[in-house]
C-alpha cells in the first residue's frame, strides 16, 4: 500500500542530495519516476534539480495554480511508480492534497523532501499540511556549529547578523542562510553576533 512521506531537515541536511539518490535507486530498479519541484525554486534554473554535491536531474516544475492530480492523470498515469517531491514547502497545502489523492487513488508512493519551518521559525503551508497528513514523516539530520543538532533555518544579512523580519521565501543558500540549533539562533538573536556563513571568506 503505497504511502505519502515528508522528510524534512534544515538547510544544509543534504535533502535534494538523499532526492536525488532515491530517484537513481528507483531506476535503478527500472521504475519510472516523476520529479517535480515547486517554480518557486528557481535557483538551478527552471527544469534542473542540483544538489551542493553536485548531483543533477531534470524536473518537471509545478506553478501554485496547477493541479498536480490531474497533471498525473493527463500525462503520468499508468507510467509512473513513484514520484519525487523536492523544495516541497513551497507547494500549497491543496496540492499536498493532490498529491495525497494519487497516493490513495493510484497506489503512487510520493516522497517529499523539503523543509519545515521557515527564517522565523514558522511553519510552511505546504510542510505544515503534510505534517497533518502525511503517513510517514522523518527528519534528515544535520548539526550545528556548536555540535548540536540544528532544526532553524537562520538567515543572514550581509553584516553577518540574524534577520528576524522579512518575506517567508527568500532564495538562497550558503551565502544567505545556515542551519542552526535553537539555542545558537536565541543567543545569536540577543548577542546580535555576526555569524559567519559556510564557505565565506
Amino acid at each position: 500500500m503505497a504511502k505519502l512521506y515528508f522528510k524534512y531537515g534544515a538547510m544544509g541536511s543534504s535533502k535534494t542530495a538523499q532526492a536525488l539518490i532515491t530517484k537513481y535507486n528507483y531506476e535503478e530498479k527500472n521504475m519510472q519516476v516523476w520529479l517535480i519541484k515547486p517554480s518557486a525554486d528557481t535557483r538551478d534554473g527552471a527544469q534542473i534539480l542540483r544538489s551542493r554535491i553536485g548531483l543533477e536531474a531534470r524536473v518537471d516544475v509545478i506553478d501554485p495554480e496547477e493541479n498536480i492530480l490531474k497533471r498525473f492523470e493527463e500525462s503520468k498515469k499508468g507510467c509512473c511508480d513513484v514520484i519525487i517531491v523536492d523544495e516541497c514547502q513551497f507547494l500549497t497545502p491543496m496540492q499536498i492534497d493532490q498529491l495525497h489523492a494519487i497516493v490513495d487513488d493510484y497506489d503512487v508512493p510520493t516522497i517529499c523532501f523539503g523543509l519545515r519551518t521557515d527564517f522565523k521559525t514558522q511553519l510552511f503551508p505546504g510542510s505544515r499540511r503534510l505534517m497533518e497528513v502525511a503517513d510517514t514523516i522523518q527528519e534528515i539530520k544535520t548539526i550545528c556549529d556548536c555540535g548540536a543538532k540544528a532544526t532553524v533555518n537562520a538567515r543572514i544579512d550581509s553584516q553577518g547578523h540574524i534577520i528576524t523580519e522579512g518575506a517567508q521565501v527568500v532564495l538562497g543558500g550558503n551565502d544567505s542562510y545556515i542551519a542552526m540549533c535553537h539555542k545558537c539562533y536565541v543567543n545569536g538573536i540577543r548577542e546580535r553576533k555576526v555569524i559567519a556563513l559556510h564557505g565565506s571568506k
